[in-house]
């Protein structure tokens, strides 16, 4: 008789019965897996990245030639029981079906894992998206595909879901008070606006919450860094470390950052520091006519900032009283965001810089 408690992740991918549920999904397995985790809940995290590790790998079973798999299977399993010796009192038996052979043989050739993550202690981050999921029962899409995989939500909403990318969302989704996305990769979201039904995405380490607009998320669990874009409206992002998020309710709390069209956040996972900036080529979120009536002469320096910002829905800041009686001649059509603002800092001798997502001029007068 199996003892399941005392198996890790190296154990449950090796074994047949588990192997068995996971792709099989049998319907005597379903309950028996079920019940089996209402009464160990503290190996949620361990079968989950297990199931995660079987479902990645699973398209590959059969492409391996099985004296190689044989082969090197058991050269790893005897280098995992010589560097991690077992305590005399349990006995485990490892029986290697084809199905975990070809798992272990694609984590070693095609991977790249090291076999050390599976062994008993390994951690895995309480904001992994396998750790986020692990008691909840999702929709669940996966892009298998190298090209973006559009997706409509019940609400409306839409994403685009890129390769190698995965989301999950309750099946109540439609009738939740809010509306929670779970992803693993990369996706551009554009939500439907519901004032009352905030949606938030939780990416590892952080949660995106807005109300309405179109923003891009880049949240790989390999990379060191997660990246928020905002395309259209505004979103406000903290870390989960910074509390739970059912007690934020209110906007501008300690650790949150507002994020505005046409910004990037980049977060630093090993610092755990943000890190706001512009898009490197900031796009119009008004009607494309506005740029046709972007032809100045002797226009006041307060209407030509204000109308380049309102454009864009960038901030510009400058010293109003010490420019107030500059004027601008110049024609910014067709021109980019960063090539208007240097045309108009040159016609009053100006500079600017990007400061925390914002524009900054200075200056010591008109010319």
């Amino acid at each position: 008789m199996k003892d399941f408690r005392l198996y890790d992740i190296t154990d449950f991918v090796l074994d047949e019965d588990f192997i068995r549920w996971v792709y099989e999904k049998r319907e005597e397995d379903e309950a028996f897996w079920d019940q089996w985790l209402q009464q160990h809940p503290g190996k949620h995290l361990v079968i989950a990245e297990a199931r995660r590790i079987l479902e990645s790998l699973k398209t590959t079973q059969t492409a391996v030639p099985a004296p190689v798999v044989t082969h090197e299977v058991e050269r790893l399993m005897q280098t995992i029981r010589e560097q991690h010796e077992q305590p005399a009192s349990i006995t485990r038996t490892y029986k290697i079906g084809w199905y975990a052979a070809a798992v272990i043989l694609v984590l070693l050739a095609v991977a790249g894992f090291s076999y050390k993550m599976f062994l008993p202690g390994a951690s895995i981050s309480p904001y992994s998206y396998a750790a986020l999921t692990a008691d909840r029962k999702l929709v669940e899409k996966k892009n298998n595909s190298d090209m973006p995989m559009h997706l409509t939500l019940p609400d409306g909403s839409s994403i685009e879901l890129a390769p190698d990318s995965r989301i999950g969302y309750a099946r109540n989704f439609d009738s939740a008070g809010t509306r929670d996305i779970y992803l693993s990769g990369e996706a551009f979201f554009s939500v439907t606006r519901m004032p009352n039904r905030p949606f938030r995405v939780f990416s590892n380490d952080i949660v995106t919450k807005v109300l309405g607009t179109s923003f891009n998320i880049r949240s790989f669990e390999s990379d060191t860094t997660i990246q928020v874009i905002v395309r259209t409206g505004k979103v406000s992002v903290y870390t989960m470390a910074d509390g739970s998020p059912a007690t934020r309710t209110a906007a501008n709390q300690p650790g949150e950052v507002i994020l505005a069209s046409n910004q990037r956040l980049v977060y630093a996972k090993a610092a755990q520091k943000f890190q706001k900036v512009l898009l490197d080529n900031p796009v119009m979120i008004v009607p494309a006519a506005a740029d046709r009536n972007m032809v100045y002469e002797d226009a006041p320096l307060e209407k030509v900032f204000s109308t380049i910002a309102k454009a864009y829905d960038i901030s510009i800041v400058y010293d109003n009283e010490l420019l107030k009686h500059c004027t601008v001649t110049a024609d910014l059509r067709n021109e980019t965001f960063y090539r208007k603002l240097e045309l108009v800092c040159r016609a009053i001798g100006a500079t600017y810089e990007v400061i925390d997502g914002q524009v900054v001029v200075q200056a010591s007068g008109c010319n």
